[in-house]
């Protein structure tokens, strides 16, 4: 395992491009298994999280070949419709071929989940929505088996949920009959998947929406597709300009996939210049406290929610985080507390006081926001800050540390232990 060790009150300058989204790539990839063909997959971030997906696909029985930001699946000798314990574990993401390999195969056999190390994220919408679509759930052994032709239905989820909307979605493109989604989601990774499966011959009314209309094809083909930019890498870099940046430049993005964010950047008194494709920011001369609630797209992603409140340990007063989508996604609130942050924590609101002087401590990475939080607090601390455990980082974002890197900042990958 690697360490960060960073040193911290270095004034970040300079551009960054945002990389393709994971959490846009990862289902579009599990969609592959849909039909069998040759596909291409353009600006694929490079990270750990990709390549256990791969691994998962190889298992099946795909050809992928990863090289310099594309993907070409090959699903022709796809003949094993299951998902190990051993690559599920360690990923939620891998729980996307349950929808496709049922679609598919008739028959699939998926672990129940892993990822990161928080909160219980129950499968049950996933189950109820394959249920829906006319298949048998049991459980073996820790293993979901789902059996049975897909048939078309109507789907009513009772909270939007990114993850059992995509598992729905992909398994109706090949169900008989009409499908109905009711409060799907609307997240731009979910619009990005049916716009692909759009690619590949399904048809699929309300992108965009809460409610998704299928109408199932017996046959599809292979497409290509080039994965949209990751609003939450942008998000992160965006938050740590108005921390600690001069001149931030934050290129290749889509502001309408951030419009929450800008917002409350904004009422904290930062000013964004909008330029093509890209924003241009710097810390404001006093950080206003702003609230936040997260919310399902298009509000507050919760998956900014710890990187707020390392932004708000420097504001001028009091500020509320308050998570709604998970509600003890908290871990780094002990950690922020370690580099000197005031923050009280009940249940899921917690009360951010600032500005506070922060110092360098040894601290630890719980899942993969949580760490950016770190290292966005530990870039305005005194001293130095040593983050073990970064391979949450390596989940989520690609060349994180060299980006920062190209800004200005001090930080250095260390083995653990060094």
């Amino acid at each position: 395992m690697d360490k960060f060790v960073i040193e911290g009150q270095h004034t970040l300058t300079g551009e960054i491009v945002v990389s393709g989204a994971k959490n846009a790539a990862l289902p579009i990839m599990a969609a592959t298994l849909l039909w069998p063909g040759g596909y291409v997959l353009r600006n694929v971030p490079d990270l750990r999280d990709t390549r256990t997906f791969i691994r998962l696909m190889e298992l099946i029985g795909a050809q992928v070949v990863f090289v310099d930001n594309r993907l070409d699946i090959d699903t022709r000798g796809c003949n094993r419709p299951e998902a190990p314990y051993e690559l599920v574990k360690t990923m939620r993401a891998s729980f996307y071929v349950l929808g496709p390999l049922l679609a598919r195969f008739g028959r699939c056999r998926v672990s129940l989940p892993g990822g990161c190390n928080w909160g219980p994220r129950p499968v049950d919408l996933h189950l109820s929505a394959m249920e829906a679509l006319g298949a048998t759930i049991t459980l073996d052994s820790g293993y979901i088996i789902a059996e049975g032709p897909v048939m078309g239905a109507t789907i009513n989820f009772e909270i939007s949920s990114v993850g059992a909307t995509g598992n729905a979605l992909m398994a109706a493109v090949r169900a008989q009959g009409e499908t109905i989604i009711n409060n799907a989601a609307q997240e731009p990774e979910i619009v990005a998947l049916a716009h692909f499966l759009q690619k590949m011959g399904a048809q699929i009314g309300g992108i965009g929406t809460t409610t998704l209309r299928i109408t199932g094809q017996k046959e599809l083909h292979d497409a290509e597709e080039e994965i949209i930019p990751d609003r939450i890498e942008a998000g992160t870099f965006l938050i740590a300009g108005a921390l600690a940046g001069s001149k931030v430049r934050i290129s290749n993005l889509r502001v309408d996939h951030l419009t929450a964010v800008l917002e409350k950047l904004a009422a904290a008194g930062v000013t964004v210049r909008h330029l093509d494709q890209a924003i241009e920011l710097s810390r404001p001369k006093t950080i206003t406290p702003v609230n936040i609630v997260t919310a399902p797209y298009p509000g507050y992603p919760t998956d900014l929610q710890a990187q707020w409140m390392a932004f708000m340990t420097q504001a001028e007063g009091s500020s509320v985080v308050q998570d709604n989508i998970y509600v003890d996604r908290f871990a780094h609130v002990p950690e922020l507390s370690r580099l000197g942050a005031q923050i009280n924590l009940n249940y899921n609101v917690a009360t951010v006081k600032g500005p506070t002087e922060l110092i360098g401590a040894p601290v630890m990475s719980t899942d993969i926001r949580a760490s950016a939080a770190i290292v966005l607090t530990a870039l305005v601390a005194e001293g130095t800050t040593e983050l073990s455990r970064v391979y949450h980082i390596d989940r989520g974002y690609e060349a994180f540390e060299k980006k920062f890197a190209m800004l200005g900042a001090r930080i250095t990958r260390l083995p653990e232990g060094d």
